[in-house]
C-alpha cells in the first residue's frame, strides 16, 4: 500500500503546485481509493478563477500550502475496518472536502463512495459530488411537474440543476451572463437562455412564461445578487393584489437583502448534498435507515451515478480541460 501521495495545492502566491504528504490513516469505516480522476469546480474551490489571479497580486510568501478539492473516482486499493459494500479493486465515486482531493491517493469515508458502474468513466464519475449538490437543491425547491424555472449561473452546479429540473418535467430558462456558458446550456438541451447584459433576462422570462411568471428560481452562483433577486421577484408568478408567488432557491454562497416585498416568496437554502455530509458518525458509520431518511447524501450521490450512466445527465459537455495530476 502507498505511503506517500501527490496533491495539488493552493500556493501564496496564487498559484497551484504540488506538494508530497503522508496518506492518511485507513480508519475503520473508510477506503483508500487509487485517483484516476478529480473535478475542478473553480467557483467554489478557487473563489472563481480571478480569485487566483487576486491571489497573484497580493501574494502571501509565509502562506502554507493548501490541499483542495472534494471530488474525485477511481479504483479501491484497500478498505477498513467494517466496510462491507466495498472490495480492493472496486470502481468508485467520490466525495467530500478533505477527503475526495486533487491526488494519487485518497482515503474517503465509505458513505461518501459509491460503485462506478462499468459504462460511467472516472471523469464523469468525479462530477458526482456537485450533481448530488445540485439534486439536494431541486428536492429543497420541491418543483412540480409542468412548472417555469429559472437557473440564475450556468456555472457546473447551474447546469447540472437545469438538467435535472428539466428530468424532473419543468420548463427551464437559465440566465446568464458569459456567453460561453449559454452556448454550453444549449448544446446539451435546455429550454432557454436569457444573456444577461445583452438582453433584458425578465422580458426574455416573461416571453418564456407566456407571461404566466416564473414559479420558481434558483440562484447557482456566489456572491452579491441583489440585482438578481431582484429581477427574479419582477419574473415571478403574481397573485390577484400584485405581490410575487413562487420559490427561490439558494444553490450557492448567494447574498442578498430578504426585502418585504417578498412577503409571499419562499426562500430555501440549498448548500449541500443532503443528509448526512458533514456528520462524522455518518460518514464513517451506519448510513441512516432508508425507510426514514430516503435521500441522503449517499443515495442523492447513487442516483446521480444511475442518471449519469442512463444517459440521461450530460457531464461530458461540462468538462473544457482534463490535465494530468503532474502539470
Amino acid at each position: 500500500m502507498p505511503r506517500k501521495r501527490i496533491v495539488a495545492a493552493l500556493m501564496g502566491d496564487g498559484r497551484i503546485g504540488l506538494i508530497e504528504q503522508d496518506v492518511p490513516e485507513l480508519r475503520p469505516g473508510a477506503v483508500l481509493v487509487e485517483v484516476h480522476n478529480s473535478l475542478v469546480s473553480p467557483g467554489t474551490e478557487l473563489g472563481g478563477w480571478r480569485g487566483l489571479r487576486v491571489q497573484r497580486d497580493r501574494p502571501e510568501p509565509n502562506a502554507r500550502p493548501k490541499p483542495f478539492g472534494y471530488a474525485n473516482a477511481g479504483v479501491v486499493l484497500d478498505i477498513g475496518g467494517g466496510v462491507r459494500e466495498f472490495e480492493p479493486g472496486d470502481r468508485v465515486a467520490c466525495m467530500g472536502s478533505g477527503y475526495a482531493l486533487h491526488a494519487n491517493y485518497a482515503v474517503v469515508p465509505h458513505n461518501l463512495c459509491v460503485h462506478l458502474p462499468q459504462n460511467v468513466t472516472f471523469a464523469q464519475g468525479a462530477y458526482g459530488h456537485l450533481a448530488a449538490t445540485a439534486l439536494n437543491g431541486l428536492r429543497r425547491g420541491a418543483p412540480e411537474f409542468g412548472e417555469f424555472v429559472a437557473v440564475v449561473g450556468l456555472g457546473i452546479v447551474g447546469q447540472l440543476a437545469a438538467q435535472l429540473y428539466q428530468l424532473a418535467g419543468n420548463y427551464v430558462i437559465g440566465w446568464e451572463t458569459i456567453e460561453f456558458r449559454a452556448e454550453i446550456a444549449r448544446r446539451w438541451g435546455i429550454h432557454a437562455t436569457a444573456l444577461v447584459g445583452r438582453e433584458d433576462p425578465v422580458a426574455a422570462t416573461e416571453a418564456f412564461t407566456g407571461g404566466r411568471g416564473l414559479d420558481a428560481a434558483v440562484l447557482a452562483f456566489g456572491g452579491q445578487a441583489d440585482e438578481a433577486v431582484a429581477a427574479i421577484e419582477q419574473s415571478l408568478k403574481r397573485v390577484p393584489d400584485g405581490h410575487p408567488m413562487g420559490r427561490i432557491v439558494a444553490l450557492g454562497g448567494p447574498k442578498f437583502m430578504y426585502t418585504s416585498t417578498l412577503t409571499n416568496v419562499d426562500v430555501r437554502r440549498a448548500s449541500r448534498t443532503g443528509p448526512g455530509y458533514h456528520d462524522e458518525a455518518w460518514e464513517y458509520g451506519p448510513d441512516y435507515p432508508p425507510v426514514l431518511v430516503r435521500w441522503s447524501t449517499r443515495s442523492n450521490l447513487e442516483l446521480c451515478i444511475r442518471l449519469i450512466s442512463e444517459g440521461r445527465l450530460d457531464v461530458d459537455c461540462l468538462t473544457t480541460h482534463i490535465i494530468p495530476l503532474e502539470d
